[in-house]
């Protein structure tokens, strides 16, 4: 058995939300395995990390792990970079070369941005995964490579596939296992800890001063989407500490510092959030506040109905019970427009049920969707569905 709590402070991953637990937990399942597995997710929330973390607990530990960004690599030289060309295939090849797949023998390749490979090389890449088999470039020689493959994007690979820009076959041979890995405004109550890391690392590392960062600027960049993620966390808290010359971190000077990056849109200075957000987000935070008002207001009804209100004496408005006080209060006999039994209870169970049917219905049963847009894993959302029983006859598998 896997130590959870160890993996995680070996891989590096920062955070005790449910989501980054969700993700450890993956990874001490799947990595001991010799499968392919796809990671997803935005860019900077740290895929690299998660492929390292799958290797060091697999059984090729001891052997190489090769990073491959497939993104930055010119399509006319792809299909040599991964596995290798023979001497005089084209002008330049000098000599015999090695590819990554030949160079990951009996290790792991981590195959990034794996959306952006050509068409073309996609096939080999399929027979590679499928057989271990490929050809260098300009040889008809066949080789073999025994290596697990973990690639990664920041893509709808699904959506790829339906325009026809990534074959489908090698879509389903890669996502045997995925891991998505949550944006950083899904898991908002981990910033603290990231900043804190974040923060000592690079002070330690550049002899700088650190005198932490005050509780309100923390809340403050809670507030903030972070579409950068990680990665842009990361950036900004380097500039922030460098910039302020060691001084303790204040709420002012993360509104100074953050305002600028972000895009030309509306801004509150008092809350350094992007406005212009996604159809998906705005629809659920208008159905969460819409529901919120509506148990407010139900609240307000019925404490006005249920109440003895007391009002002046000589305000003809009212009509007074001849059994009345001096004071003039309503009496209880009154008929009330609505009846208080009419009302009923409004609880946060019924709200949270309300919104995932209503975005299950908005995405079309999309469960991976909708599990996004509420800003929770897809675990939980499968069990909130079956606590609601939205879906009785699904069960979790």
């Amino acid at each position: 058995m896997i130590d959870i709590d160890r993996l995680q402070k070996q891989s590096g991953i920062i955070g005790n939300s449910e989501a980054i637990t969700e993700v450890i937990e993956m990874i001490a399942q799947v990595g001991p395995i010799d499968i392919s597995v796809l990671v997803t997710g935005e860019s900077g929330v740290g895929k690299e990390m998660v492929a390292k973390a799958l290797h060091s607990v697999s059984r090729r530990a001891n052997m190489e792990l090769v990073t491959v960004n497939s993104g930055a690599i010119p399509e006319g030289i792809i299909e040599s970079e991964l596995f290798g060309h023979k001497k005089g295939a084209y002008t330049g090849a000098e000599s015999d070369r090695k590819g990554y797949f030949e160079s990951a023998h009996k290790g792991t390749i981590f195959l990034d941005e794996i959306g952006e490979t050509p068409l073309e090389t996609q096939v080999k890449l399929l027979r590679v995964l499928e057989s271990g088999e490929f050809m260098r470039v300009g040889d008809s020689k066949t080789l073999y490579s025994d290596v697990r493959v973990i690639a990664a994007t920041n893509k709808d690979l699904g959506d790829i596939v339906k325009r026809g820009e990534f074959r489908q076959d090698l879509y389903y041979r890669l996502k045997t296992v995925t891991i998505n890995i949550p944006a950083l405004r899904h898991r908002i109550e981990d910033l603290s800890f990231l900043v804190e890391r974040f923060a000592l690392e690079f002070t330690r590392n550049n002899d700088i001063a650190y005198r932490g960062f005050m509780p309100e600027s923390i809340r403050l960049m809670k507030q903030y989407d972070w579409p950068g993620n990680v990665r842009e966390l990361k950036n900004f808290v380097e500039k922030i500490i460098v910039l302020e010359k060691g001084e303790r971190i204040t709420q002012e000077m993360i509104e100074y510092h953050l305002e600028p990056v972000l895009p030309v849109t509306e801004f509150n200075r008092q809350l350094p959030v992007i406005l212009d957000r996604s159809p998906e987000r705005a629809e659920r935070e208008l159905i969460l506040r819409q529901l919120l008002l509506l148990r407010q207001d139900v609240e307000d009804i019925k404490e006005m109905m249920t109440t003895e209100l007391q009002y002046p004496k000589n305000d003809i408005r009212y009509l007074p019970d001849i059994s009345a006080r001096d004071d003039m209060k309503i009496s209880n006999h009154t008929n009330n427009l609505i009846k208080s039994e009419a009302i009923g209870e409004f609880k946060i169970e019924e709200i949270n049920k309300e919104a995932i049917e209503r975005t299950l219905k908005y995405f079309n049963n999309n469960r991976r969707a909708a599990a996004q847009a509420l800003g929770m894993s897809e675990r939980t959302l499968y069990r909130k569905i079956t606590e609601f029983g939205l879906e009785p006859k699904i069960k979790r598998k």
